[in-house]
């Protein structure tokens, strides 16, 4: 996997932060979703090299190789936050002040912190299979419940390691064929970790408690996103069939939104990364020529 990539472990203030990083020319920041590592992007970030990119994958925060702090009651040390503030400091070590970005699943959430707590370091932002936090909330419906339950079981305090830690082989399923053997090797390692099962919880807690109150505040405050927004969703998960068009719920976050449907299943930079790497690619050029054009007519 990453053929031609290097790997870095970045100190930040609460933990160390695992990270691959390959390629030349602009900066693009690939983030994970749950249960995933940064090998998930094993097929989309040489895809996105060979276009001309700078690519960077980290482990988020307590998840693959990444470390994190002890988990708190308030369970600020695993916020959204928290995790953006990680990115930055990784892109930083790495010598990029300004980078485009992309998150999937729980990275998604990561990548809205970052993009509204730290909005002149990204110019443009990819969310894949996911809403906002408070979106999801409010939205809540017997279906969502059946089918988004693990929200509320991850959530609980202790239960959920108990009851994972007991059997992680058959609570975190995955194919070695479809992942890629190397992918699935690393991720299986990483779902036989407590300290990273327990991390990956906390992210959930976090997720309904500070993180929500964050972005609650953001709406009162009208807190925008101002670059560019690109969202694409996996037409063979369930993000659709629950709320229609994602791109009507975006539309009242951010100014300049885009996006189309992948076919794909969850998993899409592992089910779909030549799909995925041309929206992504195509999306994040037009920025890399805008910059270009200033430069020249300046």
């Amino acid at each position: 996997m990453f053929e031609g990539f290097d790997t870095k472990r970045v100190e930040v203030d609460e933990g160390s932060i695992f990270v691959r990083h390959g390629g030349e020319g602009p900066p693009v920041v690939l983030l994970h979703g749950h249960p995933r590592t940064s090998a998930t992007w094993h097929r989309v970030a040489p895809l996105l090299v060979q276009r001309g990119f700078t690519v960077v994958c980290p482990d988020l925060r307590g998840y693959g190789r990444s470390t994190g702090p002890a988990p708190t009651a308030d369970h600020a040390g695993y916020s959204k936050r928290a995790v953006a503030g990680d990115v930055v400091e990784v892109m930083r070590s790495l010598g990029h002040g300004r980078f485009a970005l992309a998150g999937h699943d729980r990275g998604g959430y990561v990548a809205l912190r970052l993009v509204l707590d730290h909005p002149a370091a990204v110019s443009r932002v990819a969310l894949m299979d996911c809403l906002p936090l408070t979106e999801h909330l409010s939205r809540i419906t017997t279906e969502f419940a059946t089918q988004w339950w693990h929200w509320f079981f991850f959530a609980q305090p202790d239960i959920p390691e108990r009851v994972i830690n007991a059997d992680p082989d058959s609570w975190y399923r995955g194919d070695p064929r479809a992942m890629g053997q190397e992918n699935y090797d690393e991720w299986r390692a990483a779902t036989r970790n407590p300290d990273v099962v327990r991390a990956m919880l906390e992210d959930y807690r976090a997720g309904l408690t500070i993180d929500r109150r964050h972005e609650e505040d953001d709406r009162v405050a009208g807190a925008q996103i101002h670059c560019p927004a690109l969202i694409l969703w996996s037409l063979r998960d369930d993000l659709e069939d629950l709320y229609g068009d994602p791109l009507k719920i975006w539309r009242s976050w951010a100014s300049d939104v885009r996006g189309h449907g992948i076919d794909s299943g969850h998993h899409v930079a592992e089910e779909a990364p030549e799909a995925l790497a041309s929206s992504l690619a195509e999306f994040f050029a037009v920025q890399h020529y805008e910059t270009r054009e200033n430069i020249t007519m300046a």
